[in-house]
């Protein structure tokens, strides 16, 4: 559970529940792997939902973490209306790998390589062994109707599961903004309450507890942060999607009870916090159960 380039999404990234720590183990050396890919031909035509924005959409002139909001007592960033320009979220991808070839679903599984462990919020102090991790780079269709390549840091245990998984989202042309691995600069940035990005692995304890969460153990997915925010009491986070809160208005990246992206994670054997009863985190997926 739990978040571009802010403090709130850093603490979005975290909001899972309970986890036991463990060992803090020392700081080991990245194994050099060789990427498995798995590539499908041709995707399957889009269902025919409510339709991300096309390149015939007016300019977007929203600049996500432009604006710090102000802290509330808690940490968080106070809570304000929606901008009418993220009431119905669709903006553009800024690709940070080249994008899939022909449109067709692609992904990879290695070891982390030092470069992208150094700049993502491992240390040795984490509960899990940067050896455990794997990184991921999957196909994503965009809000802007185009097909990028994203990156992941997620546990060995889950990482073919889970490209397994958003390989099921490319097929059905479910759109996410951005996914990237998360930076240590991310969980100290003031809150700016408009990040969107995809993510699993972020180091750091789960909200208001000394536990770890299961993100920092690369065992949880956060889905479009800001399309399925968390809610707690007259907490929202992200703390502009409160438009988002009103589930009976379905709108592209969004996730919904018994949807397909919810069975597909289901499948994999991963749980979904919009489920719970308080808090309600419906970005978050989790192979813990938190």
């Amino acid at each position: 559970m739990r978040r571009t380039a802010t403090a709130a999404l850093g603490a979005v990234m975290a909001l899972t529940l309970g986890a036991c720590t463990s060992e803090v183990p020392a700081t080991p050396q990245p194994v050099a792997a060789t990427p498995v890919t798995t590539t499908v031909s041709k995707p399957p035509a889009p269902v025919k939902q409510a339709s991300p924005a096309t390149s015939s959409a007016p300019a977007v002139t929203w600049q996500v973490g432009a604006r710090p909001l102000p802290r509330r007592p808690d940490g968080f960033g106070e809570i304000e209306p929606t901008p009418p320009e993220l009431v119905n979220r669709a903006l553009p991808t800024k690709d940070v790998l080249p994008p899939p070839a022909g449109n067709a679903y692609a992904s990879t599984i290695s070891a982390v390589p030092a470069a992208v462990l150094a700049r993502s919020t491992w240390q040795a102090a984490c509960p899990v062994k940067a050896a455990d991790l794997r990184y991921l780079t999957m196909a994503f269709w965009g809000f802007d109707g185009r097909a990028h390549t994203g990156e992941m840091l997620v546990n060995a245990k889950g990482a073919a599961a889970i490209t397994k998984v958003f390989g099921q989202l490319f097929a059905r042309h479910f759109p996410l903004e951005e996914m990237r691995v998360t930076s240590p600069a991310e969980l100290t940035l003031p809150p700016t309450g408009d990040g969107n990005s995809t993510s699993a692995f972020v180091c750091r304890p789960a909200r208001g507890q000394t536990n770890w969460s299961a993100h920092a153990y690369g065992l949880a997915v956060d889905v479009n942060p800001f399309c399925n925010p968390y809610t707690q009491g007259d907490l929202v986070l992200p703390e502009l999607a409160s438009a988002y809160v009103d589930r009976s208005r379905a709108r592209p990246g969004m996730v919904l009870a018994g949807d397909a992206t919810v069975r597909a994670f289901a499948a994999a054997g991963w749980s979904w916090g919009g489920a719970w009863t308080s808090p309600k985190d419906r970005m978050h997926f989790t192979a813990t159960g938190h």
